[in-house]
């Protein structure tokens, strides 16, 4: 459907000027070009097509604009045109002609006149007859090349296609698809961006991509600045008519299913809060199958562990992705019993690696217990964990003393996005039934059975198998079916959301021996939620899932197995089934709830037949055009191709079973026909006949094409095949993923576009970026309104509506930003918009994938001899049909070249490279109702073949289409030369020759040997190339070429090196071959090598027409004159670059690690350089082994090269052995693939003003353009004030190089924060000791370092800091264009504002600690070489390579071909040099442009390595633990410091330092390597690091000895260096010809123009002052880097972290090592002794802690003889990891009121670090462990109160964990003690033991009830004192109530003793105390029961007696 409007002219226009007119509709619209000084009449003639999705409504408006343009101001509206299209819709095609009206709706004079057309769904408007549109278009000329702006619409100047005639006409295409000319250098596979096409009026095309100064020059267009310019991309963007070929994909090889290295690492830290009473934990680690436990605490619910665990893996991604990860805590586990679960937590690692950096660091896991669904939560686990693939880097952040506060809540391990609190969720997947199951037993018996009893049994017992979240759930088997029906329901119980994101379905076979998979299915739960706002929960179905997997064919081993088991792609349908899944959220309060949470399986309910979507008859069809490239092994047998959906059409495996049954239209669903394939006759008749499907081409033999390939003699006549098969009708699903899958590649070519523009550093990329931005918001939009509404259709399952609610939400969103964004694109925000539009571009493709599947793909097999040989997957959805263009497939109805691979494992490496076979092949997929031009995209100029039964019906499918129009060309292949291929030989090199495939011709190059950098050279001629099709068609879309690289053996085949693609460049024969298009430029092609990009080739290709008159007219082939080269032609001129005389000088330093080559060893290498053909050698060096550096050290040749740069040949460094007897033997070889920065460009003389404006960049005065040494006059004063560390320059002046300026260097913030923070501390704290300057004596280097720790900690949090507000002003602007998205974002950043403020308000101590002014050094969490550009400023090193690189992507790894290092440097110049270098004072015409450099003899240095820590090193034994010691080799010196290892640490501190002397350059590579000590066996190596120090030493950056930050001579921050400040400076300033150093008067310095001030006077060790230039001196040094020319930054002093790695396990990180190296030449003044940096001895402390009462404990038992409630209360106490010391003190028997009365002293000793807060405690694991190990600890003291019981254990009542850093202070009563004080600590002020020393106080004890809830279970009066050992010493005391310093006996009620061992005492308080009065009314109620008794005891007596009167 589609409205067309041709507007022809505006006639009546007044004065002179240039117009421009824009139409409107629905909000899309187009311009017009822009025509040059019209005077009264416009003649426009243009074209304009809107595709239309819904039907135009008779009351729409068209809207037409008439402008006069102007390039400056804005345009002026002349006039407007609106027509309601009411008589349009009626007829179709409505041709007006009317005036316009003006800005006040009155009439002018001019008119308009139009044509509109509009073609409505049903096809009711007619064809195009050729008078229509095609007379009118006026034969002026628009040679003018102008061409309207496209700032309105990505549509702008596309002139649609209108040619829809049917693939036969023969018509020419009368439209003008732009296409992007002005190519570029780079091509990424340059087959989407077609190339400009032919207009019939004019032979020049105008350039389709702007050049930059034409765009300049129309900047201004309407008053736009440049900045908002932007270009659109000029490629059509419907599809357009004649562009019938689609994008063939590049990467060959299946990367999916190959095996590949991870490693799982996961630190347990401590669990807090665990729920239970006095327990002791464990934590069990599971990985997969894989389980570990930390050791056990001893009662404690928050033990401590620190324990780190690792597990390796070697397994396909996708089953790594879908381990769990699971982490539960156990309670007392021991060898007699497994224990009981607390809680546990699990998560996928997939969802680990899906995190930034692939980790979660110290997060806090929620612990939950699966079995009982109402708990709350079980506690929290802090840990870290972290998944490493090969190659991923972790970064660490850096550990230092982990004091900040742990806000639980703010940093729990779930990702982003997740609600801290998840609930239980029952997941409903309910399985209805499947079809189409292939045989899965061998047939004999089942003949057998048929033989004997006549039961014919389908060969498969199908059930069904679903994992989720480490759970499995399986159906009831269905014996003998292959279409089984289930209907079950299989529930998993999960919290939600789950932390596990695939479901996995599988349909298995029933096995007496084993069940095999028969098709797997994952469901990936992100792609059927939603959990925004306006989000929906898990919903699937009812719908069909298709399974892929292996062949049909049932084999008893199937080597394809692994396919069923979803590895890899799958290669053949396999079954598919029909499920649904749901998800409920449970209410746990809910009592009737089942609260397990096994797995249960129950009945479902059937669902009806046409839930699924009514079924439809669908048609396939397909044309082969062309089957070349096959492989030769299958080459001699007949081949024939098979194509099937589904079961259809397969006809070798679809025999055994009927094929899916299809419900006739008519019946009630019970009359299931059960057909073959062979005989399918439809009974059905149909309209067009009896059409019998043909699957399969005839079998062909195939022709030889050359050695490698053969291919089938498709030459006019083209096989086909016909597939009808029926489907339920889901199009819907696949016509939306469709239209954003558009979006998307048309976002992915506009993104390579601007990323291409960037790499050949083409002027205004960011022009492009815009332009790409403005289709992508416009492509959005437009899916909004064409996305299918009709969603109530019973078909419709709720994730599709809801899909579609939310794709039209995100597509909304993502076209608001798009234009937001397009406005924020600036030339220097370049780089990160990019990233941005690429995230856009993964969520598109991310939404564009439909999870319910509907059609199967297509697989089309490559069949020889019926067996199956090769195959290719098309899904479903890319040839799919849609009325619709944007819902159009992107390769229905054209021609797709697909390469054919080898199924599953086969296809792994070499096998997969090679092409089985290179198909052109047409396809269409559609209604079979909808079939009538399923021919309309083929080739015209054909005839239909069909079957005698079909003849003379019209729309019959053919059985072969027979051309009768051919085309014959020239193809000319312009192959200059390629770069940085693949080493195929052992040598290290190959030799390469290149093959061009044609049609099915080929050609090859001739062979170079020994290179990696081949230049060809070379014109390939191929004559007589027939296409078949409609010339015109023959320019737009030519076939590719294909280009394989090999490397020719003398023995053997060539082995593949490497293909590419290319499209050619077509000139038709009545075409001029002149510019812009001829002679066409030479591209760079990425070489690819299976997935991995193996190279660049540099060529040209162009197509030429042979017209009537034969080949003479054909341009001619003019080579250069030289025909030395005989028969072989060379590229010809115009194509060739054009050259240059430049001039290569060689800086030769020496060669480094040659390895033996042959088993000899290298003696006398020598190095040849080559580039393009010339090039010079070394000098011989004479011995490797005494000196392996050259005498010579530089030499020059001249070359031609060619003047762009892009294009340079790679520069060829080889290394050979010059042997006896003029022998050469190649060591190896390196290829410098880009001269790019090794080029020198002498200075501008116009630039030089701009070159002396210092930038004002970092915080640095960076001076650019170091070669040109002018001396400016003025001088800039830089002013120190004393003894300040330089932390922030705050008044920066940006000045000019020559002017006088000031710059202050001010008091840092960092005093100043410190002056207030301190304030703030002493408020605080109530009455708090204000912390002293720390003394000298107490500071040692461990200060300094931890300082800078922090101070680094400090940077990093400011930096993210700094990003998160950039991102979220970033985020505030987009969100200005979406209102809605800002609700969005304020209820996902609530809560993070909330963290942020509570980390804010948690006074920070450890910043208050020592911070005053201590000197710190720069702690470097990398290594400096990628701080510092790896020293390689003027001294570079090169990698020798040599061998083969494997054919396993994975295992060669680059490490392993290194086979030495040559070391030297290049410089390119153009010829000649300007006269001002040559000239300057001190130029050596022998150094020629290597000024300066140092003398390369054999020099004497001290090497002083320090070691201080290692971090998270790999466990090497098998408790998880290592023993870890250093090793150090440099040269023949080897250091094993054995003896020192540290027992089970993985986190060791070494502190050690090591002096080495060596000889450089013999002795320069350092290895500092950890090795793990075992006591049996040798030791292991753990991980080792390599450091050049030559290139350190020779470095400008002086790496020798860090530069200080203040200069001392005394005390901890001694001056290191040999060298005093003063003399480093002068000796600096003499080698850069720098003038200086002046001091002057008042403590200035004059260096350059630059004046720096600072201190002048220093102490010494007794307080005397004297005078000094020192501080000066280092003041200038620590900015050297201002200084003009000369400077550069020096290295501070410094610690740096380097990665250690493990040669068994490349590119996997296995720990960290905190280090450093200072040399110093044995030729200067010796150094100092090395620094102490010993590790901090802990300092032995000890607590004493007097326990004096206790009140208000709850009361546990009850009397025996009165009920009454009672207490035995104790109270116990530990230090944190010294459970096995606990102390109790007596017990106060028998409570009544929870109080307690105790006196008791418990004493602790314990020795503590300082600096890092933690207790050491060194102790032996178990009993059988070799040495003590030693832990560190958080200093916390644990009290807890205890009911005492004689028979039975006794009962924890509550127990309070105190911090010794800080605590809460303890309240003055025992009223004011409450919970406030353990919940709220945050607010309450903390206090340090360590600074109190000496607290009394009360503290509540806390223990949780029955509801989880915490609750005061008493309060206790303790008194924490704490002495170091030697205070202790002096003031000995007793522990309990003992002498020395004895505490009185506590005054305790008598009724606290015992009452068996003092009965009477008891009973007396009993009887006196509480039952007084009890005892006397019960004897007084006894005395008066024994009257009463007595009385009528004796009553009848006295009665008998009174009457008887006895």
């Amino acid at each position: 459907m589609a409205l067309l409007l041709q507007l022809r002219t505006v006639t009546g226009l007044r004065g002179k000027a240039d117009r421009i007119a824009k139409a409107v509709f629905r909000g899309l619209s187009f311009y017009t070009r822009v025509l040059e000084n019209c005077e009264d009449e416009a003649r426009f003639d243009e074209t304009f097509r809107w595709p239309v999705a819904s039907n135009i409504d008779g009351n729409e408006i068209l809207e037409i604009q008439v402008f006069n343009y102007s390039k400056v101001f804005t345009n002026r509206l002349i006039g407007t045109f609106q027509m309601v299209l009411q008589k349009v819709v009626e007829e179709g095609q409505v041709e007006v002609t009317d005036t316009l009206i003006d800005d006040n709706n009155s009439a002018i004079q001019t008119s308009i006149s139009i044509e509109i057309r509009y073609q409505a769904l049903d096809g009711t408007v007619g064809a195009w007859n050729d008078k229509e549109f095609l007379e009118t278009r006026s034969v002026h000329s628009e040679a003018d090349g102008t061409h309207p702006l496209e700032t309105d619409s990505l549509l702008s100047s596309h002139r649609q296609g209108l040619d829809i005639s049917p693939g036969k006409s023969n018509q020419p295409s009368a439209e003008r698809s732009f296409r992007r000319a002005g190519k570029g250098v780079f091509s990424a596979m340059k087959l989407g961006k077609t190339r400009p096409s032919k207009d019939d009026h004019r032979k020049q095309d105008e350039p389709a991509v702007l050049e930059a100064e034409d765009l300049d020059r129309k900047a201004l267009l309407q008053g736009l600045e440049p900045d908002t310019i932007s270009l659109a991309s000029v490629t059509a963007v419907t599809t357009n008519v004649s562009n019938k070929r689609s994008k063939p994909d590049i990467k060959m090889e299946p990367s999916a299913g190959r095996p590949m290295d991870y490693q799982v690492s996961i630190t347990i830290i401590e669990a807090r809060q665990l729920v239970g009473l006095n327990m002791d934990p464990v934590v069990c680690v599971e990985v997969g199958e894989e389980k570990k436990y930390t050791s056990m605490k001893e009662s404690t619910n928050c033990p401590y562990y620190n324990e780190y665990f690792v597990f390796d893996f070697h397994v396909p991604p996708d089953v790594m992705f879908d381990k769990i990860i699971k982490l539960s805590v156990i309670h007392s586990k021991n060898l007699l019993r497994s224990g009981t679960l607390v809680g546990s937590f699990k998560m996928d690692v997939g969802t680990v690696y899906t995190q930034p950096e692939h980790q979660f660091y110290h997060k806090w896991a929620i612990l939950s217990d699966p079995e009982d669904l109402t708990a709350g939560l079980k506690g929290y686990l802090k840990c870290d964990i972290a998944v490493v693939g090969k190659g991923d880097n972790i970064k660490t952040p850096h550990k230092a003393n982990e004091t900040e506060e742990d806000d639980i809540e703010g940093n729990l391990l779930l990702p982003d996005g997740v609600p801290p609190e998840r609930q239980w969720a029952r997941f409903y997947i309910k399985i209805y039934r499947a079809e189409g199951l292939p045989r899965m037993n061998t047939s004999i018996m089942a003949n057998v059975k048929k033989a004997l009893i006549g039961e014919n049994k389908d060969l498969v017992d199908p059930y069904v198998q679903v994992v989720f979240a480490g759970q499995k759930g399986k159906t009831s088997i269905q014996k003998s079916s292959y279409e089984p029906l289930w209907n079950e329901q299989i529930i998993f119980t999960e919290m939600f959301p789950p932390l596990c994101r695939r479901i996995k379905i599988q349909i298995r076979d029933s096995d007496k021996v084993n069940d095999v998979a028969i098709g797997t299915h994952f469901i990936d739960l992100r792609k059927i939620s939603n959990e925004g706002d306006k989000g929906f929960l898990p919903t699937f179905g009812p719908a069909w899932v298709n399974m892929y997997g292996s062949t049909r064919n049932y084999t008893l081993m199937d080597e394809h197995q692994e396919l069923n088991e979803g590895l890899g792609e799958g290669v053949s349908f396999r079954a598919r089934l029909l499920m649904s899944l749901a998800v409920e959220i449970l209410d746990t309060t809910n009592p009737e709830i089942n609260s397990s949470t096994e797995v249960q399986v129950e009945q479902a309910t059937s669902v009806a037949d046409n839930c699924t979507g009514k079924m439809e008859e669908f048609f396939l069809f397909g044309a082969f055009l062309e089957a070349t490239m096959i492989d030769r092994k299958i080459g001699d047998k007949p081949i024939n191709f098979e194509v099937t959906i589904g079961n259809y059409g397969n006809q070798i495996d679809g025999m055994s079973k009927p094929i899916l049954r299809r419900k006739k239209e008519g019946g009630d669903g019970n009359e299931e026909e059960s057909e073959l394939l062979q005989n399918s006759s439809e009974d059905e008749g149909d309209e067009d006949g009896e059409m019998v499907s043909v699957s399969s081409s005839q079998p062909m033999k195939p022709l030889v094409t050359d050695r490698n390939y053969f291919h089938l003699p498709y030459f006019e006549k083209k096989p086909c095949i016909y597939i009808k098969s029926w489907w339920q009708d889901q199009r819907c699903r696949l016509y939306n993923a469709n239209i954003m899958d558009k979006i998307a590649d048309k976002l992915e070519e506009g993104l390579n576009d601007v990323q291409e523009m960037i790499k050949t550093e083409k002027p205004h990329p960011e022009r492009r970026l815009r332009g790409v931005l403005e289709e992508l918001s416009s492509g959005c939009l437009h899916f909004v309104t064409l996305a299918d509404k009709d969603q109530h259709h019973s078909s419709r399952t709720r994730l599709d509506r809801e899909r579609l609610k939310s794709c039209m939400r995100e597509l909304e969103n993502m076209g608001q930003q798009a234009t937001t964004l397009r406005s924020q694109v600036k030339k220097n925000t370049m780089k990160d918009k990019l990233k941005l539009v690429q995230n856009f571009l993964q969520k598109l493709r991310f939404l564009a994938d439909e999870p319910q599947h509907t059609i199967p793909d297509v697989f089309i097999w490559m069949m020889s001899n019926n067996k199956r040989i090769a195959y290719a997957r098309v899904p479903s959805k890319d040839i799919l049909y849609s009325i619709v263009d944007e819902e159009m497939g992107k390769d229905c109805a054209k021609v797709k070249t697909i390469f054919l691979k080898l199924p599953g494992k086969r296809g792994f490496g070499p096998a997969g490279w090679t092409v089985q076979a290179k198909m052109e092949i047409y396809l269409w997929l559609g209604l079979n109702k909808q079939r009538k031009d399923f021919l309309s995209g083929l080739p015209c100029g054909f005839e239909e073949k069909k079957t005698a039964r079909g003849q003379n019906l019209a729309s019959f499918p053919p059985i072969s289409l027979l051309y009768t129009k051919k085309q014959v060309f020239q193809l000319r292949a312009h192959m200059y030369q390629a770069r940085s291929l693949f080493a195929a030989d052992s040598s290290g090199l190959s030799d390469p020759f290149a093959r061009v495939f044609f049609i099915s011709q080929s050609q090859c190059t001739e062979v170079l040997n020994e290179t990696l950098c081949p230049t060809w050279d070379q014109l390939l001629v191929f004559d007589n190339v027939e296409l078949y099709g409609e010339a015109h068609e023959m320019r737009d879309d030519p076939p590719i070429i294909v280009i394989e690289i090999y490397d020719q053996d003398t023995v053997g085949k060539a082995d593949f090196m490497g293909r590419t693609f290319a499209k050619p460049v077509v000139k038709m024969s009545d075409e001029q071959y002149c510019p812009p298009r001829f002679p066409p430029q030479l591209e760079y092609y990425q070489i690819y090598r299976g997935n991995s990009t193996a190279g660049d080739l540099l060529a040209a290709f162009e197509l030429l027409q042979i017209g009537p008159g034969g080949k003479s007219d054909l341009p001619p082939i003019d080579g250069p004159t030289d025909m030395d080269r005989g028969p072989i032609l060379p590229v010809p001129l115009g194509i060739r670059p054009v050259l240059s005389k430049y001039r290569v000088e060689v800086l030769f330093w020496g060669l480094r690690d040659l390895k033996r080559v042959n088993l000899a060893q290298v003696d006398r290498p020598r190095v040849d350089i080559e580039c393009a053909g010339r090039g010079v050698q070394s000098a011989l060096i004479q011995n490797y082994k005494k000196n392996p550096n050259f005498s010579t050290l530089v030499k020059w040749f001249e070359v031609d090269l060619p003047e762009n740069e892009l294009l340079h040949p790679p520069l060829n460094i080889r290394v050979v052995d010059c042997r006896a007897f003029g022998r050469y033997t190649l060591v190896g070889s390196h290829a410098v693939s880009s001269l790019r920065k090794f080029i020198y460009r002498p200075p501008d003389k116009k630039a030089q003003h701009w070159n002396m404006t210092a930038k004002h960049f970092n915080g640095y005065l960076a001076m650019t353009n170091k070669a040109h040494r002018s001396r400016p006059t003025g001088e800039i004063v830089v002013n120190m004030e004393p003894e300040v560390p330089i932390k922030k320059m705050e008044t920066m002046v940006k000045l000019e190089a020559n002017s006088d300026a000031v710059v202050k260097v001010d008091v840092s913030e960092e005093e100043k924060e410190r002056k207030k923070k301190k304030k703030k501390g002493g408020g605080g704290g109530g009455e708090e000791v204000e912390e002293e300057e720390p003394d000298d004596s107490m500071l040692d280097w461990w200060s300094k370092y931890f300082a800078s720790i922090e101070t680094m900690k400090e940077q990093l949090r400011q930096q993210e800091a700094a990003a998160a507000e950039a991102e979220e002003k970033e985020e505030m602007e987009m969100a200005e264009g979406s209102k809605a998205q800002a609700k969005n974002k304020e209820k996902f950043k609530a809560p993070k504002d909330d963290k942020r403020k509570k980390q804010q308000s948690v006074p920070e101590f450890p910043e208050k600690k020592n911070k005053p002014r201590i000197d710190e050094l720069k702690v470097f969490n990398k290594e400096l070489e990628t701080e510092f550009d790896s020293f390689e400023d003027w001294l570079h090193t090169f990698n020798l390579l040599r061998g083969k690189i494997g054919d396993n992507d994975d295992n060669a790894t680059e490490e392993e071909r290194i086979v030495g290092r040559f070391k030297g440097s290049i410089c390119v110049y153009k010829m000649p040099l300007p006269d001002d270098i040559t000239k300057e004072a001190g130029y050596d015409p022998n150094f020629g442009m290597f000024q300066g450099i140092p003398s390369n003899d054999p020099i004497n240095v001290l090497v002083r390595v320090y070691v201080v820590r290692a971090t998270d090193l790999h466990p090497a034994d098998i408790n998880g633990k290592a023993d870890p010691y250093i090793a150090i080799k440099l040269g023949k010196t080897d250091i094993k410091d054995k003896e020192n290892y540290i027992s089970k640490q993985l986190n060791p501190v070494f502190g050690k330092s090591f002096d080495i002397e060596a000889t450089f350059p013999m002795e320069s590579m350092l290895t500092v390597a950890v090795y793990d000590w075992d006591l049996v066996g040798t030791d292991d190596l753990i991980g080792e690091t390599k450091i050049d120090l030559e290139n350190r030493y020779y470095s400008k950056h002086r790496a020798t000895c860090g530069v200080s930050q203040t200069y001392s001579i005394h005390g901890y921050n001694i001056w290191r260096d040999p060298m005093k400040p003063s003399q480093i400076l002068s000796k600096l300033c003499k080698d850069g010809k720098v003038d200086g150093p002046h001091y002057g008067p008042g403590g200035r310095v004059k260096v350059a123009n630059r004046v720096f001030t600072g201190p002048t006077e220093i102490e010494d060790e007794n307080g005397q002052k004297k005078q000094t230039d020192e501080h000066l001196a280092l003041a200038v040094l620590r900015h050297w880097e201002d200084i003009p020319w000369a400077g550069c930054k020096l290295v501070p002093e410094h610690v740096e972290t380097r990665p250690l790695l493990n040669p068994d396990k490349p590119g996997i990180e296995q720990g960290r090592l905190e280090m450093w190296v200072d040399m110093f030449p044995m030729d200067m003044p010796a150094p100092g002794p090395a620094i102490d940096i010993s590790p901090r001895k802990p300092k032995k402390y000890e607590l004493r802690v007097i326990v004096w009462n206790t009140d208000e404990v709850i009361l546990e038992d009850d009397d025996y003889f009165t009920g009454e409630k009672s207490s035995d209360i104790f109270v116990r106490g530990w230090l944190k990891g010294q459970q096995e010391d606990k102390q109790d003190t007596d017990v106060h028997y028998h409570s009544l009121t929870g109080e307690g009365n105790f006196n008791w002293r418990y004493i602790f000793p314990f020795d503590y670090l300082m600096a890092e807060e933690k207790i050491v405690i060194s102790k032996k694991e178990s009993m059988f462990s070799w040495d003590e190990t030693e832990y560190k600890i958080p200093a916390r003291l644990t009290l807890q109160v205890w009911d005492a019981d004689h028979f039975s254990a006794d009962d924890f009542l509550g127990a309070i964990e105190l911090d010794l850093n800080r605590f809460p202070r303890g309240a003055k009563t025992s009223k004011q003690c409450s919970l406030e004080m353990v919940t709220n600590e945050a607010e309450l002020p903390m206090i340090s033991i360590f600074k109190q020393k000496r607290v009394k106080g009360w503290w509540p004890f806390v223990a949780r009830d029955e509801n989880d809830e915490l609750e005061v279970t008493g309060k206790v009066e303790a008194e924490l004192h704490l002495l170091t050992a030697e205070e202790a010493e002096k003031s000995p005391a007793g522990l309990a109530r003992n002498e020395p310093d004895p505490l009185e006996k506590p005054n305790r009620p008598d009724t606290s003793f015992i009452w068996f061992l003092n009965p009477l005492k008891s009973i007396k308080y009993l009887i006196c105390t509480r039952y007084k009065w009890l005892i006397i009314k019960i004897v007084l109620a006894l005395l008066l029961l024994v009257m009463v008794a007595l009385f009528l005891y004796s009553m009848p007596g006295y009665m008998v007696k009174k009457l008887l009167g006895a």
